[in-house]
């Protein structure tokens, strides 16, 4: 990969890091390769779900072929069997990100789980006391033997401003949630605010991108058509087939537990199809909600920059480049 003349790190010592995000289906993949090209750049993804093999459509998982020659990591690298939660994201971020620094390349966050960037950018400790489990057994044979709803509606009697970020199917935060509550006395909205207000270790810019909503909306009811036509029924079928179940972290995924409930018989594909937009829909919408919440991140309003997609694409481009070099993130590209 071409390096271009150079990169910097600001006096302060701090190393350079940018964060590319944004609701899905807003276009951060393409934008990011581009970026990574001009400034010698490395990708790191913060998607939940791109980490796990053979999960790829219902993922809208980037390809080898789809990279321009980029370096991505955490993609590909863990079994559906396998947990993947906001501490290991941390450690192997974390990790991807030495191996980038010692390459001398600019690592560029990318992906939409706004707590996963938190985490990594605020370098937010999850130290926890594992040997007291009895609550979390209790919550998670709440799940178990009631839903998840009645676990979410506890939540939302304790703290509702955390669930407008945090979708009622993932049971594992909403358990974390009430489990701080519980053994602290503070709501985890409380301290993710104060978690914010902490001064970062990197050196970062911060960009959303976004988009008109309709036009938002319409790109995620298109992809998920396109997912079905490259075979999300049969991804999932497979999955099953290997022992995936719909408890699993993998299989909560937007689009693995609709179409899951399909293949056992609980709602028709049409339903499962319907539920999929919409719950990407309102997933967008939480996004922006959390990014709206976020300090010193730049928006990047794609609506504002021109109606030809090619135009857009360089013009955005520019942009970036423009508020990199304004903070000493780069010198010159």
């Amino acid at each position: 990969m071409n390096q271009p003349d150079k990169t910097k790190v600001i006096s302060s010592g701090k190393p350079p890091l940018i964060i590319l995000t944004g609701p899905t289906a807003a276009g951060k993949s393409e934008l990011s390769i581009e970026l990574a090209k001009r400034i010698g750049g490395e990708i790191i993804s913060a998607d939940s779900m791109q980490v796990y093999r053979h999960m790829d459509i219902g993922s809208a998982k980037i390809m080898p072929e789809q990279m321009g020659g980029v370096p991505h990591h955490l993609i590909d690298v863990l079994e559906p069997t396998q947990e993947f939660n906001v501490v290991t994201f941390q450690k192997m971020a974390k990790e991807a990100l030495r191996g980038i620094y010692d390459r001398g390349h600019i690592p560029i966050v990318v992906g939409g789980t706004g707590f996963y960037i938190q985490a990594l950018l605020y370098d937010i400790d999850f130290t926890e006391n594992d040997e007291d489990t009895a609550l979390r057994n209790q919550l998670e044979k709440i799940a178990e033997t009631q839903g998840n709803d009645e676990l979410f509606e506890r939540l939302r009697r304790i703290d509702p401003e955390s669930c407008e970020s945090i979708h009622a199917n993932n049971v594992k935060r909403v358990i974390r949630a009430i489990e701080f509550y519980e053994k602290t006395g503070m709501k985890i909205s409380e301290h993710n605010k104060i978690q914010r207000k902490n001064s970062s270790p990197y050196h970062f810019a911060y960009f959303v991108l976004t988009d008109d909503r309709k036009i938002l909306y319409d790109r995620i009811d298109a992809r998920v058509d396109i997912m079905m036509e490259q075979g999300l029924v049969d991804e999932v079928s497979a999955l099953a087939a290997a022992g995936c179940t719909k408890d699993m972290v993998s299989m909560q995924g937007l689009g693995y537990k609709e179409i899951l409930d399909y293949l056992d018989g609980h709602t028709t594909l049409e339903e499962a199809v319907y539920l999929i937009k919409r719950d990407t829909r309102h997933f967008a919408k939480r996004q922006l909600t959390w990014f709206r919440r976020e300090r010193d991140v730049i928006w990047v309003e794609k609506s504002e920059f021109s109606d030809d997609k090619e135009k857009m694409q360089e013009l955005i481009l520019e942009f970036l480049l423009s508020v990199l070099h304004d903070k000493a993130l780069i010198l010159k590209v």
